[in-house]
């Protein structure tokens, strides 16, 4: 393959395409059991036991499920033995706490939760958890105990990190060895950083009895707030719902915009993981911290003490994170693809707020040889489907939009003498709706974009609303696993009226419409005095072919290699997720069909790849985090774990030496040296080449029709 150069605004570098796993979710966090919800100088030892103000947000909550949800759910036996799966999971996922003896206890509720929740009495739901916050009390005394004799690090065993698919365990000493084996872990994972046994042994202690004082600082709207949750995910992922108190606090949190560092945190297992990086804040900027890292520390300053905040709740974190602007935070990170146990990094950010013009839309020219000549390819990268409209309300003509920005950079890149371009929509997670149809309309003539279909079987048609075309030359729009929701409507509105080609991987397929309730308003003032509110899912998008974009997403024309695996992010892996379908085509007209020369491109595409080494480097990546990846386990002897990192990070040094070497540069010496590289968007260049062979298709069929 060719190499395209840049002229101008450099495109993100490979190294941050490895790490683009961002967690998308709309309404509430994922179920951060313990984590963003009581504060820590609340009461501890409460009595733990619903209220009546429990009872009337569960009726309520109930009336809404039944009238307003897509699927219509009744709330009978069959939700309620699922609502008490998700119950469970939500506080033990990874069975460390249950006994079996236990779940077996719980078999007694599984149809009667239906009844619970339109007012018959919730005690179960507290017993549940009362039980849940005994057993973990007693593990987290057990974990203290252990670390008083510093383990033998020698032995050959193992510790499965991963237990969501095994059996619960059956007596106190299967659940000891378990927690032996973790604690173990856990020390190796310090001991690998150069911590010596007694620094390992204090910060365990530490951290092991901060767990045990939060547990008993959960109030009964927090273990109400989880059941609740449970409920509401076991409709469908997008579903949920917030306590008055968390609603403010989880925004908030979630964007971490107001004098932060710009990152969606939630908690994962103990961790506090980063779910996305907010484009156009002080972490984007930087380019360091990456989705699906896990902050293990926080600093404050240039020199303040870094604090281990693993276990930490979530808005307790988010509290050291926050500080005045112009202000330095250190955080303290394991990144998302590492072994544990792996090298961690400091990361020094300035603390500012997000700017709406750093999310904007940004082009860059891209230089493809071909033949006798260089082809300029613009790429225009759409972080996000964005409107100001605030600013447009205040009557500002120039407020900030995906369309608007598009449109200019378009005339520019026009302007230069393009002879293609590629819509970046990687990582894209949506946005404004009107801003996904507008965008559409740019490329496509006139015509419906999407249609939007309700629970009561309303099918809405929403038409392209601009009425001229922006460009019309060759088109291909670049998408990943990550691009979900407006990207989805924006590609397979294109692909649809066959006016470019889709290039990458299949998309999220994130094709459901939420509403948001706040439930104070829907009662008597007198009754509604804080009763949170509600995340409901109340539609699905469907393109105007009838065919859904949830659960399947997008399909692309021609695949291109991606770090991001299917199998593991994406509608379809989610936990009832609801079901892809069709409804009624609508009219419209497409262009020529694209079939033939979709198939060129992609023979094309297969043989220019073959034996490049930048491509081939690209699918070594992939293979070695795939690998790792299907891990559920690892050793506890210590020098095999220090022998496995090694290994580990050598062979992508090894690799990215390899593919230095094909391209003529000097090797790099050391892993530092490969994390400060910037190494190429691989994957931009081959959509690149793809745009440049579409234009050369079209100027071959030109010639021929002049003939």
């Amino acid at each position: 393959m060719q190499t395209a150069t840049r002229e101008r605004n450099p495109a993100p570098s490979f190294k941050s395409l490895r790490h683009r796993l961002i967690a998308l979710t709309s309404g509430a966090a994922a179920f951060c059991v313990l984590a963003g919800m009581a504060s820590a100088d609340l009461i501890t030892d409460e009595v733990l036991e619903p209220t009546p103000q429990h009872h009337r947000i569960s009726s309520l909550v109930t009336r809404f499920v039944e009238k307003s949800h897509y699927s219509r759910t009744p709330v009978d036996d069959q939700l309620s033995a699922q609502v008490l799966d998700t119950y469970i999971e939500a506080l033990d996922g990874n069975r460390l706490y249950f006994l079996a003896s236990d779940i077996e206890r719980f078999e007694q509720y599984r149809d009667r939760i239906d009844n619970m929740v339109v007012g018959a009495s919730l005690d179960p739901v507290f017993e549940i958890f009362r039980t849940y916050q005994a057993r973990a009390a007693e593990r987290w005394q057990y974990a203290v105990a252990t670390l008083e004799q510093e383990p033998d690090f020698g032995v050959d065993e193992s510790f499965q990190f991963d237990r969501e698919d095994t059996a619960w365990p059956s007596n106190k000493a299967e659940l000891d060895e378990i927690w032996r084996k973790r604690v173990k872990n856990d020390a190796l994972n310090l001991l690998l950083t150069e911590t010596t046994w007694p620094d390992t042994q204090e910060k365990l202690r530490k951290r092991y009895q901060r767990f045990e004082r939060q547990l008993n600082q959960v109030n009964s709207d927090d273990v109400f707030e989880v059941f609740m949750n449970a409920f509401a995910r076991t409709l469908d992922p997008h579903s949920s719902y917030l306590s008055p108190r968390n609603s403010e606090e989880y925004r908030i949190q979630m964007s971490l915009s107001y004098f932060g560092i710009g990152a969606s945190l939630q908690t994962e297992d103990e961790y506090v993981k980063v779910m996305n990086v907010i484009t156009g804040g002080p972490a984007a900027r930087d380019g360091t911290l990456q989705p699906a890292d896990r902050i293990v520390g926080v600093g404050e300053g240039a020199s303040g003490e870094i604090v281990d905040v693993i276990g930490w709740r979530l808005d307790d974190v988010v509290q050291l994170i926050r500080g005045p602007k112009d202000t330095v935070v250190r955080l303290q990170v394991l990144p998302g693809g590492a072994l544990p146990g792996d090298s961690q990094s400091v990361i020094e950010l300035v603390r500012g707020q997000v700017k709406l013009e750093e999310q904007a839309a940004k082009s860059e020219v891209l230089t493809v040889p071909r033949e006798d000549r260089d082809l300029r390819i613009g790429v225009i990268e759409i972080p996000s489907f964005y409107r100001d409209y605030q600013a447009q309300q205040a009557g500002d003509k120039d407020f900030k939009s995906t369309t608007r920005d598009v449109q200019r950079i378009l005339a520019e890149l026009q302007a230069e003498g393009v002879d293609g371009i590629v819509v970046d929509l990687r990582g894209n997670g949506g946005g404004h709706l009107t801003e996904a149809t507008m965008l559409s309309g740019l490329f496509i003539d006139q015509g419906p974009v999407v249609q939007l279909r309700y629970g009561h079987a309303r099918v809405e048609v929403l038409k392209d609303p601009v009425p001229s075309v922006a460009y019309n030359g060759p088109l291909a729009v670049l998408v990943d696993r990550f691009s979900a929701s407006a990207s989805e409507i924006f590609a397979g509105a294109i692909q649809d009226y066959e006016r470019g080609v889709v290039l990458g991987q299949q998309t999220f397929g994130k094709g459901s419409v939420q509403n948001l309730y706040n439930l104070d308003q829907f009662v008597p003032r007198s009754e509604g005095d804080g009763l949170g509110q509600l995340t409901l899912t109340i539609g699905k998008y469907y393109r105007v072919t009838g065919d859904s974009t949830q659960n399947r997403g997008v399909l692309p024309d021609i695949e291109l290699p991606s770090l991001i695996d299917a199998e593991e992010f994406g509608e379809s892996t989610r936990p009832r997720a609801l079901p892809w379908d069709q409804i009624r085509r609508t009219r419209f007209r497409p262009g020529s069909s694209l079939d033939d020369s979709i198939s060129v491109l992609a023979q094309n595409l297969e043989a220019r790849l073959r034996g490049d080494a930048d491509h081939e480097f690209l699918l070594s990546d992939l293979e070695a985090i795939r690998a790792n990846r299907e891990r559920d386990t690892v050793s506890l002897n210590l020098e095999t774990r220090k022998v496995e990192r090694e290994a580990f990070r050598q062979a992508r040094l090894d690799r990215e030496n390899a593919r230095r070497e094909a391209a003529g540069l000097e090797p790099l010496d050391s892993m530092e040296a490969l994390e400060e590289a910037e190494l190429p968007d691989i994957v931009l260049n081959e959509a690149a080449d793809v745009v440049a062979d579409m234009v050369s298709l079209q100027r071959t069929e030109m010639a021929r029709n002049e003939r």
